[in-house]
C-alpha cells in the first residue's frame, strides 16, 4: 500500500464538514489516497486515533479519511459526494476518538445529509426554484 496527501479531498471534506457536520474539527482530520489495496468493495474509509494512542502520545483525538483510488476515481461527482458525506458520519459529536456505526451510517441517513447538502448548495449559488 501507498499513502498521498490528498489536498483537493481535504477540500471537498471541510466543505462537506463545514456544511453538515460543524462538529468535526477540521484541523484534526486528513485525507489520504491509497494506492495498491486488494479490497475490491471498498471505496473509503475512516480511520482514528484510539483513546490508548491519544494517552500513550498525550494528543487529542485525529481522524484519517483514506480514499482507495483504484475504487474512489471510478465515481461520479455525486457518488464521491456520498461517499465523502458517508465518511464524515462516522465521526461522533465528541471527537473523541470513536465511531460511529452502520446501524446509524446507512444508506437512508447517507442520503438525507446528501440531499441537504445539495439544498445548501443550491440556496448558496443562487440556484433556488
Amino acid at each position: 500500500m501507498k499513502y498521498e496527501d490528498a489536498p483537493d479531498l481535504q477540500m471537498q471534506v471541510n466543505e462537506v464538514a463545514r456544511i453538515l457536520f460543524p462538529h468535526v474539527i477540521l484541523e484534526r482530520v486528513k485525507c489520504f489516497r491509497s494506492y495498491g489495496s486488494s479490497s475490491r468493495n471498498t471505496i473509503a474509509r475512516c480511520h482514528a486515533l484510539g483513546k490508548l494512542m491519544q494517552k500513550t502520545l498525550d494528543i487529542k483525538a485525529h481522524y484519517a479519511i483514506e480514499f482507495i483510488t483504484e475504487n474512489f476515481e471510478k465515481l461520479s461527482k455525486k457518488e464521491k459526494t456520498k461517499v465523502i458525506v458517508h465518511e464524515l458520519m462516522h465521526i461522533p459529536k465528541t471527537f473523541g476518538g470513536g465511531f460511529k456505526h452502520h446501524d446509524f451510517v446507512c444508506e437512508k441517513n447517507v442520503n438525507f445529509y446528501c440531499k441537504r447538502f445539495e439544498e445548501h448548495k443550491k440556496q448558496r449559488n443562487g440556484n433556488i426554484f
